[in-house]
Formats: structure tokens, C-alpha cells, sequence
């Protein structure tokens, strides 16, 4: 029988539900997971006992009543520390921000909440969210359970590795360069970027007001070790929220039952190397959709290296807007990190932006066309397995953290969804699979998500290796 920490998020709320545990039983055999295995992670970086044993009481005496339970009820949560959380501080991960304590909820704390989950950590996170790996100057470096060597991505690592290691059912993180995906891949657990105003993000600490590439391409999503749990936390999270105002209704389209589809594969992403394991993974991946009866086709999208290049180039502009904020507050690495980004990257000037954005609305458009003609795309989420502790440090390894990266990217420049679900492990390490289709398709790519996981499997949770 598994113990309550290796349940889903799913089980765990029909335990509570159906009276197999209370709440406060699965939440003390979580904190006791965090007693057991953060010291080799340093995933969690902040404890909430007291409020949420108070929180499982309450839970479970609304089971006890008969009350109506919300689909979370009585399971703990985990948050990314740049996420709003009332009574503590919103950190950003950097000494500056420590006691920047945050009065209200984030619009996606009260809607986990409002389904009965229960906040009970806060997990790690890079200055200010701006790296692919997750060492933060406030609360140090967060491990892989995987391997303790390799970095457990980035910038919502420290959700990743508590979720993967069994510390959290399901957890909150956010996205702007495939921070909800690239530690998702790292670590082999299920995490979904949603379209773009599906799901509401707002702050209370400042700065408050996002600039113009962040109000287009950044997102927060949920993170779970299935897909199942994932589809959850979307139902939970989404819809419009009077605080942020890119916020929306959105009519979410789904796959019909047993519907089989066009599915787009991009196993080796132009625009660099890809490790030779993780193609083969992907392909392995397609065969095993095509002999569900799915019409399986390689392809690769229109303009796609040039998609990720405009990705850089529009963040690039918002980081240098807030340069001397960034380098009042971020520690010496990340501002490193960023440095080398920088000096990668040209100067855009006024009118060329303009251009950015033009191009931008184009590559919308050829890529709506493309998934009209197939619905469905899937790849890598890295082309590269883990890399060490600091690599991207080093400027000399610049080229191949971007090479990492790049089949991220084009989903936050479109604005459009993309779901991370394991394929398999390749030289002792989880590999990623992405799953992407057109804005507001993001219930139909976590249905083929969620037909991969069941085709491959789930590999977490874990015990961590720790050395």
C-alpha cells in the first residue's frame, strides 16, 4: 500500500473525501517528507505548520458535516515564493525582498484555496525567476532528486523537486522562458503553461505593473506528478480575475472521445543540437501515438528559428528597462547570468521593436495556420539533458544553454499552451515531452498529455539519490 506522500493529488482529495485519512494525517506525512528529504534538496525554503494544521482541522471537520467539498479539499499545496501568499513574504528569492509580506493572496492562491487545498510550503526559486536554474541569493541552491550534480531547472526548480521527491502533491509555479516546463523536464513530473489569459496572475508587491513582453508572455500554471492532477489544477485556476486584466473567459477547446488526430512531431528542433537520447525519446513517443491511431507526421512549424530569437530580443527589452532595479537587488550570479543574455543579444531600438512586434503578429499567424493542419505538435522540452550546477555561468556555455532551451521559447512568444509530461529516462535522468497546440486548445493538449502518460507511465515520486 503507498504511503500518503506518494499519492496523487487526485487520490489524496478522494482519501480525505471518502474518510481513508483526514487531512491533518496527510498533512503531517507531508511536512514529515520535507523532515526526511529537504535536506537534500532545498526545494522548501519556508514552513506554514501552524495555519495549515488549522486549515486540515477546519477540512476535515467540513467532511464530518457533509459540507460540499471542493475538488482539492483538505490536500497541501505547494508555492513558488514569488507568488502572493497573504502573511508571507513574497521573495522574488533575493535578500531585498525578505520581509516583503504580502497582505492579500495571489488571485491563483485564493482560487487553490477556494477548492480546498491547503498552502503549507513555499519552495525556491533564482533571483527574481530570471535563470533556467535554481540557486537563489536569499535561500541557496535547490538539488535534482534525480541527481544531486545536475540542476533541477528553472526558475520553478524548487516546486519541481519537492513535487517530484514526494515533499507536495501539486504546487504553483510561473513562466516566461519555460519556467513551469524546464524543471518539469529535470525533474520527470507533469506541469502545464497555459494560453496566455486563461489563468490570472496579479501581485501586491511591487512592482506591481508588468512591462509590455511580460504582459504578453508570462504565465502562471500548475505542476503535479500526473496529468490528471494538472487538468485540475487548471479547472481550479482559470477564468477572469478583475486584477489582472488580460484575464478572460476563455471557451477552452478539448479533443472529442477518441478522437484521433493529426499530431505534429519536431524530435530534433532546428536552431541547434539535440541529445541524440531525448530524439529518440520523442520519436519513441510519436511511434507509440501512431499505433494508437493517431496520423503521426514529422514536421517542423514555420519560422521557428527565427521565433526564438524574437522571444530573446522582446524579453531582452523589459530586463534592460529594469536594469539598474535588477542590479540594486539580484545577487552577483544572477546578475552574471543575465550579463551574458545581454551582451548575446543586439540593442533594439524604438522602431526596430516595433518591427519585433509586427514580426511577432506574423509568426502568430503562420503558426495558427500550422495548427489547423495539425492540431497537435509534440517535442522536447529541453533539447539537452540537465546540466551541472552553474553551468550557465559560464560564458563560454552560453550557446549551449540557449541550445538547452530553445523549444521552450516558442510557446511564450505565441502565447499559446504547452504541457510537460515525462517520456522516459535516458541515462539516469527524466526527459520531457512537450505537447503544444493553438491558444486555447490547452484542455485538448493535456488530453494527448495525459494518453502519453498512460502509453509511458509516471516515474515520480522518488526517494532522492544523494550522492
Amino acid at each position: 500500500m503507498s504511503e500518503l506522500w506518494q499519492l496523487s493529488a487526485g487520490e489524496l482529495a478522494e482519501t480525505i473525501r471518502t474518510g481513508g485519512a483526514s487531512s491533518r494525517e496527510v498533512l503531517h506525512a507531508h511536512f514529515a517528507r520535507v523532515d526526511a528529504v529537504n535536506g537534500h534538496l532545498n526545494a522548501v525554503v519556508r514552513r506554514l505548520d501552524d495555519e495549515a494544521f488549522a486549515a486540515a482541522d477546519a477540512a476535515d471537520a467540513a467532511v464530518a458535516a457533509g459540507d460540499e467539498l471542493g475538488p482539492l479539499h483538505g490536500v497541501p499545496c505547494s508555492i513558488k515564493e514569488n507568488i502572493d501568499v497573504a502573511g508571507t513574504p513574497t521573495t522574488q528569492g533575493v535578500v531585498a525582498f525578505a520581509e516583503a509580506i504580502a497582505p492579500i493572496d495571489a488571485p491563483t492562491t485564493a482560487r487553490m484555496r477556494a477548492a480546498g487545498a491547503i498552502p503549507f510550503v513555499r519552495t525556491n526559486l533564482p533571483d527574481f525567476g530570471l535563470r533556467v536554474h535554481t540557486d537563489s541569493q536569499l535561500h541557496g541552491l535547490t538539488r535534482n532528486p534525480w541527481n544531486p550534480n545536475v540542476t533541477a531547472g528553472g526558475s520553478s526548480g524548487g516546486e519541481a523537486s519537492a513535487i517530484a521527491s514526494g515533499m507536495s502533491p501539486i504546487g504553483l509555479g510561473n513562466d516566461i522562458g519555460g519556467s513551469l516546463r524546464n524543471p518539469a523536464h529535470c525533474c520527470g513530473i507533469a506541469s502545464l503553461k497555459p494560453t496566455v489569459g486563461v489563468i490570472p496572475m496579479a501581485t501586491v508587491v511591487p512592482p506591481e505593473d508588468m512591462l509590455v513582453a511580460s504582459q504578453m508572455m508570462v504565465v502562471e500554471g500548475p505542476m503535479a506528478r500526473t496529468v490528471a492532477d494538472v487538468r485540475t489544477g487548471l479547472n481550479v485556476l482559470a477564468g477572469p480575475d478583475i486584477r489582472d486584466p488580460r484575464s478572460l473567459p476563455a471557451n477552452l477547446t478539448d479533443s472529442a472521445p477518441d478522437e484521433r488526430l493529426t499530431v505534429a512531431v519536431l524530435a530534433d528542433p532546428p536552431g541547434g543540437a539535440t541529445d541524440v537520447g531525448i530524439a529518440a525519446t520523442i520519436r519513441s513517443v510519436g511511434d507509440r501515438l501512431s499505433d494508437a491511431g493517431h496520423n503521426v507526421v514529422e514536421v517542423v512549424p514555420p519560422a521557428y528559428e527565427e521565433v526564438i530569437d524574437l522571444w530573446g530580443r522582446l524579453l531582452i527589452a523589459d530586463i534592460r528597462a529594469q536594469k539598474d532595479l535588477l542590479s540594486m537587488v539580484m545577487g552577483e550570479e544572477a546578475l552574471q547570468v543575465l550579463a551574458s543574455f545581454d551582451t548575446h543579444l543586439p540593442n533594439t531600438d524604438f522602431p526596430l521593436m516595433l518591427t519585433l512586434h509586427a514580426e511577432r503578429f506574423a509568426a502568430m499567424r503562420t503558426w495558427s495556420a500550422f495548427f489547423a493542419e495539425y492540431p497537435v505538435l509534440i517535442g522536447p522540452t529541453w533539447a539537452q539533458p540537465a546540466f551541472a550546477h552553474g553551468a550557465d555561468l559560464d560564458l563560454d556555455n552560453l550557446e549551449m544553454i540557449t541550445d538547452t532551451i530553445r523549444p521552450v521559447v516558442p510557446a511564450n512568444l505565441l502565447g499559446t499552451p504547452a504541457v510537460i509530461t515525462p517520456g522516459g529516462i535516458v541515462d539516469g535522468l527524466p526527459v520531457g515531452v512537450q505537447v503544444m497546440g493553438d491558444r486555447w486548445t490547452d484542455l485538448r493538449c493535456l488530453t494527448v498529455a495525459a494518453e502519453i502518460e498512460s502509453l509511458v507511465g509516471t516515474i515520480t515520486p522518488i526517494d532522492p539519490i544523494t550522492a
